[in-house]
């Protein structure tokens, strides 16, 4: 009888040990500042060498070094070009992009990545990137409107953005 009434705690026990390494590979996701020898992971073009918005990604991988392991890229633009992909969206687990309300355009700080699934997007507007134009990301949806009132452009949530907006 006793080994029955502390069998459910010793499995609740292994549940709680088991979650603890996803937990903690989860907060080792965190964007890291872009240094002058960072390439694009989409177009190989170093990526401090332009403004604009930057973004970083982590994909699962089958090792922990390989789920570890930021792609960053010299564009919004360039990101959603590579997350867009069918292969690539279905194995994303974190994408972070410069807010641009808090950050200059030609030199973005590092300091203020922000989660880009919850971020806000200006596509089409005067404004260009890495390589013509890109997306400015915001954190705020006023901040991005004021944006797009200021230099042209269509406000979006990360959802809305697809392959048609990444061609016009």
């Amino acid at each position: 009888m006793k080994i029955l009434t502390t069998f459910p705690l010793f499995i609740l026990c292994l549940l709680v040990a088991c979650s603890q390494p996803d937990e903690n590979k989860h907060q080792q996701q965190q964007s890291v500042a872009i240094e002058s020898n960072d390439e694009c992971h989409l177009c190989g073009m170093l990526i401090a060498n332009f403004s604009g918005p930057k973004a970083e990604l982590y994909r699962q991988g089958i090792t922990e070094k390989e789920s570890n392991k930021i792609h960053k890229f010299c564009s919004t633009r360039d990101m959603f070009s590579f997350y867009l992909d069918p292969e690539n969206k279905r194995n994303v687990t974190s994408i972070y992009v410069h807010d641009m309300s808090k950050s200059p355009w030609d030199e973005p700080n590092d300091s203020y990545f922000i989660d880009a699934k919850t971020a806000w997007f200006v596509a089409g507007s005067d404004k260009t990137g890495a390589m013509g134009p890109t997306l400015a990301s915001f954190a705020k949806q006023q901040d991005a409107q004021q944006f797009a009132q200021q230099f042209g452009g269509q406000v979006l949530a990360f959802e809305q953005v697809d392959l048609a907006v990444l061609m016009e």
